[in-house]
Order: C-alpha cells, then sequence, then structure tokens
C-alpha cells in the first residue's frame, strides 16, 4: 500500500495537510484525486471540486459529493449522496466535516 508520506517519511495528517493546504497555492499532483477535491473545496473552488467527485463511484468520492452539496444548501441531494457513500448524515459544523473527512482520508492514503 502506498502511503502519503510528509517530509518526515511518516504518514501526512491533518494537521501538516492543513499546514500544506495553507503554504502552497496549487494543489500537489501527488494527492489522491479525493484528497484533491477536498484541497480545491477550502481554497474555494466548490466547482473543481466537485467536478474531480461527480463521476467517481468510489464510496470516498460519494462521502466528499454529499459534503459539497450540504455545503451549496441542497440538502436532499446530499442525502442521497450520504446513502450512496454508507456514511451517516453529518449534522454538525462543515468545518468538522471538512476535518473529518480529510483525516479519514489520510488514514487510507
Amino acid at each position: 500500500m502506498d502511503f502519503l508520506l510528509n517530509n518526515l517519511g511518516k504518514i501526512m495528517i491533518l494537521d501538516e495537510f492543513i499546514q500544506l493546504l495553507e503554504k502552497q497555492e496549487g494543489c500537489p499532483e501527488f494527492l489522491p484525486l479525493a484528497l484533491q477535491a477536498m484541497w480545491y473545496e477550502k481554497k474555494g473552488d466548490w466547482d473543481k471540486a466537485h467536478q474531480i467527485v461527480q463521476n467517481a463511484t468510489d464510496v470516498d468520492s460519494a462521502w466528499i459529493h454529499a459534503y459539497l452539496h450540504r455545503k451549496e444548501g441542497d440538502d436532499s441531494n446530499a442525502r442521497y449522496w450520504y446513502r450512496r457513500s454508507s456514511q451517516v448524515e453529518f449534522k454538525g459544523e462543515l468545518s468538522k466535516e471538512w476535518e473529518q473527512i480529510v483525516s479519514d482520508l489520510l488514514q487510507k492514503s
């Protein structure tokens, strides 16, 4: 299994991902597509994030898709994508869900 590693050769954690996002303008191409979608979303490019997950069939992309539609305010569409992702519909703050999704994706990378 390939892991997303930080400078020290350890698996990247959420804080390191956020630091990278804050100091680097462009999205690193080495990131898996799901993390690229979360990168673009955090940088304010909802459309690019949505484009990445829109036609993907994996459960992680479905979860991101749910989050994006929730952020958009389209709750019925978000609920559809939560069901597709097998995730419980998130009711907390969007920022907390973003962190949860990215943390989960980093653990899988």
